[in-house]
């Protein structure tokens, strides 16, 4: 995998080099996972212009071993700071100006306005320029390896949600399902949740992002359920909506295959070179035609990785086309005040279609389940 690194860095280190920089600071801690293979708690990876054998990875202190934080390139040099020796992207900042950098791109969107001063005060000579986003922008493209954590999590995912499906339902809190989908994550490989497993009934369901509460599920109840596994870094998302203990209502079994349409919509407009913006128009209109086009959530999906919501987003005003092999999510949901609602939620990876087309990497059936 060092060669894998070192290649990723070497396509920074061109970005950078186009720019006038001499050297690179990254500091954002998915983007240090991303190039050194592992981000321990508060390090920073300095890029020289001159090649990867003086790429440095600064650390407050030395890695732990956590499985979580990853494993580090071991073609990378390692700088451990001296005991209470401060913050490795001021350390880092310094070493550049004493080994005659101009110039440093930084990511001016992760340093807060005192850590900027702070670089600016320890090599007053060095140039600071704004690397932007340039590494989320390499980010969006997954390699295969990435590509199959991905599988995996998603794999973990589906197991968890699967034996919940299983258990007793009526009567328990969302948060208490909440906590035992995030514990069944663990049991199955993941390092964690990839993000705070919402569990929604009732009145609740379909509402994006909603945060568990101790409303007990009762019968006749809407139950919707978004989670994802963190498996080496890698984050998945998949949600789902079902129904408690007795046969669907009408109204139930048309909001879902509404929602349901909308997101097959979004789905089957996954292909490369798709404008981001229609494929949240696919879905979008097909809500908006069953008559739900106010009160929906501002984006269609979004990119999933390192990180739970990346880059690209698949909303209205977003620009740019879809690349194959890069993977998102498709979630659209409609919410109804006071009765509940629907929401299914998948992560799939764009593909061509000489190769298939989307591959679904969340498999958990889509049925509307009287459970």
């Amino acid at each position: 995998m060092s060669e894998v690194f070192a290649a990723r860095r070497s396509r920074l280190r061109d970005r950078f080099a186009a720019l006038g920089s001499a050297a690179a600071l990254v500091s954002r801690p998915a983007n240090v996972r991303y190039l050194a293979g592992g981000a321990p708690p508060g390090a920073v990876l300095l890029l020289s212009h001159s090649g990867p054998a003086d790429d440095v990875l600064l650390c407050p202190d030395a890695p732990s071993g956590d499985p979580a934080d990853g494993r580090l390139d071991e073609g990378l040099l390692l700088t451990v700071l001296p005991a209470h020796g401060g913050d490795a992207a001021v350390a880092a900042a310094q070493a550049a100006g004493t080994a005659g950098a101009e110039s440093l791109a930084v990511e001016e969107h992760h340093l807060t306005v005192a850590r900027h001063r702070a670089l600016t005060s320890v090599a007053p000579r060095l140039s600071l320029t704004d690397l932007g986003g340039a590494v989320e922008q390499q980010r969006m493209v997954k390699d295969e390896d990435e590509i199959a954590c991905l599988r995996i999590a998603a794999e973990i995912t589906d197991q968890a949600l699967g034996e919940l499906l299983e258990s007793i339902l009526v009567g328990r809190t969302e948060r208490h399902l909440a906590l035992e989908l995030e514990r069944r994550l663990v049991d199955h490989g993941a390092d964690g949740p990839a993000f705070a497993t919402s569990v929604a009934t009732g009145p609740n369901a379909g509402r994006a992002r909603h945060r568990p509460s101790d409303r007990r599920v009762e019968e006749g109840d809407f139950l919707s359920v978004c989670l994802g596994a963190n498996y080496r870094g890698y984050r998945c998302e998949i949600g789902r909506t079902f129904v408690i203990g007795t046969t669907p209502a009408g109204w139930q079994i048309d909001l879902y295959d509404l929602v349901f349409a909308a997101q097959r919509a979004g789905r089957e407009a996954l292909t490369p070179g798709t404008e981001y913006g229609d494929v949240d128009r696919a879905a979008r209109q097909v809500l908006r035609m069953g008559g739900y086009g106010d009160g929906l959530a501002p984006w269609t999906g979004h990119g999933v990785g390192l990180e739970i919501d990346e880059d690209p987003q698949l909303a209205p005003a977003a620009m740019g086309k879809l690349d194959a092999c890069v993977p998102v999510t498709v979630e659209p949901g409609v919410h109804l005040p006071g009765r509940g609602g629907v929401r299914i939620d998948d992560t799939l990876v764009v593909r061509q279609e000489a190769d298939g087309g989307p591959e679904l990497l969340t498999i958990t059936t889509k049925e509307l389940l009287a459970l």
